[in-house]
């Protein structure tokens, strides 16, 4: 048997709500050093605060602010960090996220804070 259809709706004719899923509401790759979005969904914009402390704006709102944030960082080419690199949180809010990021630390070197080329995040919440 075979199913084909171009919509499905609701008993109402309205979008079907998922039930017991829950996908990303807001994602994004960016060159940080730019800094702009490689690209995004459910942004607005980006504010450079200075090297590795930036905001973003989310397009639609997330209902609070016990979102989960997940993601990587690198740099690409010859110069490539020491230790493990990643990213903190500096404000939460439901129209944006602030956060910090670093290179890693290793026995021959201390973290700092850095812009790179790849940074690549992922939030999983509710939205408004």
């Amino acid at each position: 048997m075979t199913l084909k259809v171009d919509e499905i709706q609701n008993t109402s004719g309205g979008a079907v709500t998922l039930t017991k899923q829950s996908a990303a509401k807001a994602w994004f790759s960016m060159n940080e050093a730019t800094p702009v979005f490689l690209d995004s969904f459910n942004f607005s914009s980006i504010t450079d605060h200075s090297t590795g402390n930036k905001t973003v704006s989310f397009s639609s709102n997330l209902a609070n602010t016990s979102y989960s944030v997940s993601g990587s960082n690198s740099n690409d080419g010859t110069n490539y960090t020491r230790g493990t690199g990643g990213f903190y949180d500096n404000t939460v809010s439901t129209s944006s996220y602030r956060y910090v990021s670093c290179g890693g630390s290793s026995s021959t070197s201390n973290g700092y804070q850095r812009d790179d080329l790849r940074m690549k995040q992922m939030y999983t919440g509710d939205l408004a």
